[in-house]
């Protein structure tokens, strides 16, 4: 008997071409988007733990002030109340190094955190050195591999002040305690006159949330003195920073994979099922000739399981090859090797995809092998023709042409399979929707997330380099490139903003701040708490600056430089996704007693009412190139990030439609089967094949509008939930605005996309039912 299963399996699979082709085309796009979507979601989120897992990175780093705390009592908090192990203290100071080659006129170093470690190794965030050595006497230093200098390499020199190091290494740390080490007699030099830090690194017993770190942090702080505690990082905001904007993937993706694998079990499903359904009377023939029950249920699911085996394979090897860009970006992000997808998701994806196609082929093959012998094989193509025999009167009635009134009763003769296809365009609908969504809102905040968007016209008093030249010419005077732009028709309001990195107590590295001078109202700027700042000693920040820092709106900040500190208030939490959105914005009258070393100036100009900005532009260019500076239009710039997301969004978006749109074909597919005679009967009564193609299509078309109407509230709602998911993953919040990009006639337009779908589904099923002659069709059983 086994060898007679081979043959009605071949045959099976020979006889439904088509259905097998669209077994195979939804299995592979299924298995693709899933292990795409899967297999970027874990490899987005393991590098960072890994590396903190192997290093034993510090859940929680203290800065304190080195003149109001001494060792033995830092040593002490060791003892403190859910501290598990701690590492120091270490002497720690903050100094800018400069390399030996040439550097672009106006260019400040950033300001570096050099920590006194006589050793990589230690029982809480140990090192890892990725070249050279360890240092092991003053005047050498070892450089964080994400904070080293554009251009310097191992064994180059390195200079602060008076001081002199060479770079005997280069490591990592996942702790991002520190931005370099050298040894702890080392670091007198750097310090000059000034007190040495000290710092702290602590393992916590339960530091899985911001609410236990912070219950450490408030443990060590009640052990030494007050205002002891210059500034602490918790691991949290460390493991959000280097998710950056690979974390911004995951929520969407995953609502993508969510959809993608619900589209799949339901299509595949309905593509399974329906072969199934279609083959009750071959189904009978076999139990006439001997084949049980239990046989007849295996033969199909092989018959399913073949092209549902190509499939799952062609789309393993799809999923890994669309992912390759996304991998690097990956890698990038964290400073690793690419990943590639994990070979257990390789092996977990087809092989839930084919036990659902198993499940899917043995169920309706069972209970059409159970149904007795007679039944079975009276059941013929157009069983079922007549229900929806009193609806399809009801239409019939409608001034509107007979085709159409066919077409718009045939959901009614099969509700089951008419609910399936309106919930596989559901779910096109609603990802359309929700890709719109996504693609509006990702452009809104390009545009609102770049305060140094200013004005209409951008002056930039660092011109071009010349041809041949590697560095740009020396920096126009601001003050004549000022004088020059106030002195052109057309002017309206102008404000200048220049940059530098600042020191911020218990912040690595400082911070860029950007300071403002003249006239701020035509600055693009968008609030998401707070206001925008107005006076000298005010400042904004975005989100992960204020969750970095513990900071909140109203509250203080303390900004240094080479020893000179002074304060400012923040009040206003703004949207800013540059600088990894820790920039400081504030005027510049607010750090001017720090005497903080700017790079360039930029000038932003409003023009006049009524003047054309291009012109404008070109005229101001005119006057300003003679003294090195060079005006243009302010453009929008772009983003390598939302340009690989909208990419993503696209490719996502595409496969599900046609998965949808495969859903939508088999249907029709089996439905112009079931009822090729009552078609011949419509032909041989003078039915064109352009009425039949209308027929087949408008009896889709309902159900796709249908479906639009559901799908669409559903694609609106899951942006909603998604927008706020993916600000809150690369440490920002979106503002409302930005997220609500759905007006009215945007709706009313999607609502109509269900349609779409379903036509053009329907569409190449619709065009061979017209080729049917109407003798093979009246032959038809």
């Amino acid at each position: 008997m086994s060898g007679a299963l081979g043959r009605v399996v071949r045959a099976g699979v020979g006889r439904r071409r088509t259905q097998t082709a669209v077994m195979v085309l939804t299995t592979l796009l299924s298995v693709a988007a899933a292990v795409l979507a899967l297999g970027l979601l874990v490899v987005s989120s393991a590098p960072f733990d890994r590396a903190f897992a192997r290093q034993h990175g510090a859940h929680l780093t203290v800065e304190f002030d080195g003149s109001a705390v001494t060792r033995d009592r830092l040593a002490a908090t060791a003892r403190a109340p859910g501290v598990a192990e701690t590492a120091g203290p270490f002497a720690l100071v903050s100094v800018r190094l400069r390399g030996e080659g040439p550097v672009p006129p106006g260019f400040e170093p950033p300001p570096l955190t050099v920590v006194g470690r006589s050793s990589a190794d230690g029982p809480v965030d140990a090192v890892s050195l990725n070249e050279g050595r360890w240092v092991r006497s003053a005047g050498e230093i070892v450089l964080e591999a994400r904070a080293l200098p554009p251009g310097l390499v191992l064994g180059d020199r390195v200079t602060s002040g008076t001081a002199e190091l060479t770079v005997v290494g280069i490591a990592s740390t996942a702790g991002a305690s520190a931005d370099a080490w050298v040894v702890p007699d080392g670091l007198p030099a750097l310090a000059g006159a000034r007190q040495p830090a000290f710092q702290m690194l602590y393992r916590l017993t339960a530091a899985a949330t911001r609410a236990e770190v912070a219950a450490g942090r408030e443990a060590v702080a009640a052990a030494v003195p007050a205002d002891a505690v210059a500034g602490t990082q918790s691991y949290l905001d460390v493991r959000e920073a280097a998710q950056e904007d690979r974390g911004a993937f995951v929520p969407f993706v995953a609502a993508f994979a969510l959809l993608g694998l619900a589209m799949s079990v339901l299509v595949i499903s309905v593509v399974v099922s329906g072969a199934v359904s279609a083959a009750t009377r071959r189904i009978g023939i076999l139990k006439s000739v001997g084949f049980t029950p239990s046989q007849i249920g295996r033969a199909y699911v092989a018959q399913a399981l073949l092209p549902g085996s190509v499939g799952a394979v062609l789309g393993v090897a799809l999923g890994n090859a669309l992912s390759v860009p996304l991998m690097a970006e990956v890698a990038a992000a964290y400073g690793t090797g690419i990943e590639p997808i994990p070979l257990w998701v390789d092996l977990v994806v087809p092989a839930a995809a084919l036990a659902v196609v198993a499940v899917t082929a043995f169920g309706p093959a069972l209970r059409a092998a159970r149904l007795p012998t007679a039944t079975a094989l009276r059941v013929g193509p157009a069983a079922g023709g007549a229900r929806g025999r009193r609806i399809r009167g009801l239409l019939g009635r409608l001034p509107l042409p007979r085709p159409v009134t066919l077409g718009l009763a045939a959901p009614f003769a099969r509700p089951a399979r008419s609910v399936t296809t309106a919930a596989a365009v559901t779910f096109g609908a609603l990802a359309v929707t929700f890709a719109v969504g996504l693609g509006n809102t990702l452009v809104a905040v390009k545009a609102d997330g770049d305060p140094n968007r200013g004005g209409d016209v951008t002056v930039r008093t660092v011109a071009p380099p010349e041809p041949g030249e590697q560095l740009p010419g020396k920096p126009a005077d601001p003050v004549a490139v000022a004088a020059a732009t106030a002195a052109l028709p057309g002017t309206g309001s102008v404000y200048r903003t220049t940059r530098t990195q600042i020191g911020v107590a218990g912040l690595k590295g400082g911070a860029p701040l950007v300071a403002y001078e003249g006239d701020t109202a035509g600055s693009r700027h968008t609030m998401v708490a707070g206001r925008w700042f107005e006076a000298p000693g005010e400042a904004v920040a975005p989100t992960r600056f204020l969750r970095a820092t513990g900071l909140r709106v109203g509250e203080s900040v303390a900004l240094s430089e080479q020893g000179r500190t002074v304060r400012v208030r923040l009040v206003g939490e703004v949207f800013d996704l540059g600088g990894n959105g820790m920039v400081l914005r504030t005027a510049a009258a607010s750090v001017a007693s720090l005497d903080p070393r700017y790079m360039p100036a930029v000038f932003f100009v409003t023009v006049a009412p009524g003047t054309d900005s291009a012109a404008y532009a070109e005229r101001l260019n005119t006057a300003v190139s003679p003294l090195g500076a060079r005006a243009a239009v302010t453009e929008v710039g772009k983003s390598s990030v939302i340009l690989a997301m909208q990419a993503l969004i696209v490719m996502l978006t595409v496969m599900l439609v046609v998965v949808a749109c495969l859903g939508v074909f088999n249907t029709v597919v089996l439905d112009t089967r079931d009822r090729v005679r009552d078609l011949g009967v419509c032909k041989a009564l003078g039915m064109t094949p352009r009425q039949a193609v209308a027929q087949v299509l408008t009896s889709v078309a309902g159900i796709g509008l249908v479906a639009g109407v559901v799908g669409v509230p559903l694609g609106v709602g899951l942006h909603s939930w998604v927008m706020p998911a993916m600000g809150r993953a690369v440490g920002t919040t979106i503002p409302p605005a930005d997220i609500d990009v759905y007006g009215a006639p945007l709706l009313a337009l999607l609502a109509v996309a269900g349609m779409v779908i379903a036509t053009a589904g329907a569409l190449l099923p619709a065009g061979r039912a017209a080729r049917t002659s109407t003798a093979h069709a009246l032959r038809a059983e």
